[in-house]
């Protein structure tokens, strides 16, 4: 335990950490990668799906295998994984399930259509499986959506809101991310959304007709706020065919 104006300190134990290569997105992957995790760890009873990628472009200028790929990724993953891991947790009525979806699984913006549809995919996959838990009186297994705002890994490099909202909403940093996940893990919280602000967007879009939600948009700056970002991804596939001189 940390003293005054020390940082916590870990207690010393031993850990073996596991790591197994998956594309996700491929369910025989999926299948074959959950069996030998069986084989050479143990039953998992613990599920995180966090896999996501984002294609980066206008929808009619996005390659359909980006849009395929985005979907099977994102969302369709979360099937496979489940399936696989499911069974045992059934048996034991014992686990935890968590999904990493995004605030766009409960509101959306303008040109990131593939991955506003896979979150909101992944948010109702999640939620179903959470009343067919609940309706199957399987109280030992708890589920998690998580739901951030815009986190800075650099996966939305260049998405800007308007510059006076800012200030007040910057991107998130990631280990500010887990450690609201985590909290919400351990205390079997069936949701969260951070910064809390996403509740009251997302409650506010539920009950305002279309017209005024897009002028809260507008007036926030979200309504264009992935221009920026797809600007830069077409730049630099531009910049990076001429290097290859494609």
């Amino acid at each position: 335990v940390a003293g005054d104006g020390e940082k916590d300190v870990l207690p010393h134990c031993s850990l073996q950490v596991y790591t197994y290569t998956c594309d996700v997105g491929k369910r025989e992957n999926v299948y074959s990668t959950a069996e030998r995790v069986r084989k050479e760890v143990g039953e998992v009873s613990v599920l995180v799906n966090n896999a996501g990628v984002v294609s980066g472009h206008h929808l009619l200028e996005c390659p359909d295998e980006l849009i395929e790929r985005t979907m099977m990724v994102n969302c369709h993953a979360h099937f496979w994984t489940t399936k696989a891991f499911l069974p045992k947790m059934l048996e034991m009525n014992h686990g935890h399930i968590v999904t990493v979806a995004s605030s766009l699984g409960l509101f959306s913006t303008a040109g990131v259509e593939d991955y506003c549809a896979s979150k909101f995919g992944a948010v109702g996959f999640h939620e179903s499986l959470s009343h067919e838990l609940k309706a199957a009186e399987k109280d030992g297994i708890k589920t998690t959506l998580v739901c951030p705002y815009l986190v800075d890994t650099g996966m939305f490099r260049g998405c800007r809101i308007r510059k006076e909202i800012e200030p007040f909403l910057p991107p998130l940093k990631p280990e500010y991310c887990v450690k609201q996940a985590m909290r919400a893990i351990l205390t079997d919280q069936p949701m969260i959304c951070t910064p809390r602000l996403m509740y009251m967007v997302t409650f506010m879009k539920s009950i305002l007709p279309f017209e005024a939600v897009v002028c809260m948009y507008r007036f926030l700056g979200a309504d264009k706020c992935m221009y920026p970002f797809i600007a830069q991804r077409k730049q630099a596939t531009n910049n990076n065919e001429a290097k290859n001189g494609i």
